[in-house]
């Protein structure tokens, strides 16, 4: 736990007790495809390219990509929410 209460996971994410959760805002999505090639275990595209969460992996875990597959997104429509 570090100062502000956060629990380090093995993925490197923390969170305050609660569990993380990946969301995709679909009105900034352009599509691009970065997430699905950079985390192919965690995203897809749906049949008109817009990017999609796979199901059962909503939290990420064990995909230590998601933070980068974040960044590269060019419009950044990839969030974490932690719940």
């Amino acid at each position: 736990m570090d100062g502000a209460g956060r629990t380090a996971r093995a993925d490197g994410w923390r969170t305050r007790g609660g569990s993380m959760r990946i969301e995709i805002d679909q009105d900034r999505c352009v599509g691009a495809g970065m997430c699905a090639m950079t985390a192919p275990g965690v995203f897809t595209q749906d049949d008109d390219g817009f990017s999609e969460v796979l199901p059962g992996r909503e939290d990420g875990t064990g995909e230590p990509l998601v933070r980068e597959a974040m960044r590269a997104c060019p419009v950044q429509a990839i969030s974490l929410a932690e719940h």
